[in-house]
């Protein structure tokens, strides 16, 4: 990470030819659909384990006698394994897809998009990862029992689930959550490279408030509390976010107040360079000997004294 850091804006891959880069783009498609293709298929395989994992946020209604989730149609199985395999292997194949598509864009990116790149892929995982856990372990079952208590206030009691609703449900809150989670991140990305600052992002608050809800009720099932338990995270890591480009704005500035003592350093040498130039007074020591000719000239006047004193003697 640190030869991406120092000298950020230099380019450290030659160009290429345009057929050199239409070759490898159709490398790049090739290998990204092989890979999503054998993810989708692993996926599909272990679609058993998967679907048990995805029915347990109703597993306390099971238990109770409350809720029975079954396939009412011939085709459940296979739609089943059709829907998470789809969704599973595009979610397994994801590094690869951005393995191969960061080979081909990297050698036309700068070095601070690079860094950039790299760490909102590290960053983003662990972000779409607490996305998925957060609605997972709080958020389906909190829906599914509002489900079951709305369906039961209304006097219209649901005692079986078709499996396809149930796993559509499912999946879209906890892919929509994983989603989400990247929105801060992508504007501290966006910040880090200098296309947003914070004084833009603190006048936009009240709009990411707003956009904030909205998304929670257009992502999460039309509960209350999901789109509370949506929104209200969006909220705090957009101030996150907020704080963050501020941050990173005023280590840059410290630090190009800090170099600036460096970057004049050879400056300060030019009075030992200019050292010959004092040496000038050194050079004008031969004025100094005019009082010395001046002296000479003052003993001029003895020679007349000389000449009277030998015609006294004489």
């Amino acid at each position: 990470m640190r030869p991406l850091i120092s000298n950020p804006d230099e380019y450290n891959d030659p160009p290429r030819p345009f057929f050199e880069h239409i070759v490898a783009l159709r490398s790049c498609l090739m290998n990204a659909a092989v890979a999503w293709v054998v993810s989708c298929i692993v996926a599909g395989i272990f679609a058993p384990q998967v679907l048990d994992w995805l029915k347990s946020p109703a597993q306390m209604l099971e238990k109770a006698g409350k809720l029975t989730i079954e396939g009412l149609d011939l085709t459940s199985g296979f739609s089943t394994i059709m829907s998470i395999a789809m969704w599973g292997g595009t979610a397994l194949s994801f590094p690869f897809l951005m393995y191969f598509i960061l080979r081909f864009v990297f050698p036309a990116l700068t070095k601070r998009e690079k860094a950039a790149i790299l760490f909102y892929l590290l960053a983003g995982s662990a972000c779409f990862g607490v996305g998925v856990w957060f609605a997972y372990s709080k958020i389906t079952p909190q829906a599914v029992a509002f489900f079951d208590l709305v369906n039961r206030w209304v006097h219209l009691p649901v005692t079986v689930v078709r499996i396809e609703g149930y796993i559509s449900i499912i999946l879209k809150l906890i892919i929509a959550f994983g989603l989400v989670f990247q929105i801060p991140l992508i504007l501290f990305v966006l910040g880090w490279l200098g296309l947003i600052t914070s004084e833009t992002l603190r006048k936009c608050r009240k709009f990411a408030i707003v956009i904030a809800f909205f998304l929670g009720m257009a992502l999460t099932p039309p509960d209350p509390m999901s789109q509370i338990m949506m929104a209200l995270p969006l909220c705090l890591f957009y101030e996150l976010s907020v704080w963050g480009v501020w941050l990173k704005e005023k280590l840059d500035f410290t630090a190009s107040r800090g170099g600036k003592p460096a970057e004049s350093a050879p400056a300060d040498g030019k009075p030992a360079e200019s050292a010959p130039a004092d040496e000038k007074p050194a050079e004008s020591v031969p004025t100094d000997e005019k009082p010395a000719e001046s002296a000479q000239a003052d003993e001029k006047p003895a020679e007349p004294v000389s000449a009277g004193e030998d015609g006294a003697a004489k």
